[in-house]
């Protein structure tokens, strides 16, 4: 199975940006934790602060990969265009989200991706990306 995890603005902070609601962990630290316990999966990764950086790779992958997990950070309530990426690809999308965005500003709790995603994952911290892996192993 080939999975590839893009995540978006500000995601490269983990481990730095405020470790009450993202956690202590680097990206890096999740990404070999994730491969560890996956090594029958070739998990990619890929972030970047630009939305329409965040679009190419979304077309670049959406039709040669077994799922994407999404993380588009802030752009999950601001960006159309990635909503219509994800709904333009042949992968299928899983939303995922670190904090639980339905606990937090109301501006939150508006998603342009969730309507074309396989599913939404929210609120899990960094076991989201994991139990992601998991529902796309578990669907085969």
């Amino acid at each position: 199975m080939k999975l590839i995890i893009i995540n978006g603005p500000n995601l490269n902070l983990l481990g730095k940006r405020e470790p009450e609601i993202y956690g202590s962990l680097g990206f890096d630290e999740v990404l070999a934790r994730l491969r560890e316990t996956h090594p029958d999966t070739e998990i990619e990764y890929y972030q970047s602060n630009v939305e329409g950086e965040i679009i190419n790779k979304l077309h670049e992958t959406g039709f040669s990969y077994d799922g994407i997990i999404l993380n588009a950070g802030a752009y999950t309530h601001t960006s159309i265009g990635i909503g219509d990426a994800v709904k333009g690809i042949d992968t299928p999308v899983i939303e995922v989200h670190i904090s639980n965005t339905f606990g937090r500003e109301s501006f939150r709790h508006q998603s342009f991706i969730s309507a074309h995603a396989k599913g939404v994952i929210l609120g899990f911290g960094i076991q989201s990306y994991e139990l992601a892996i998991r529902a796309f192993k578990d669907a085969g």
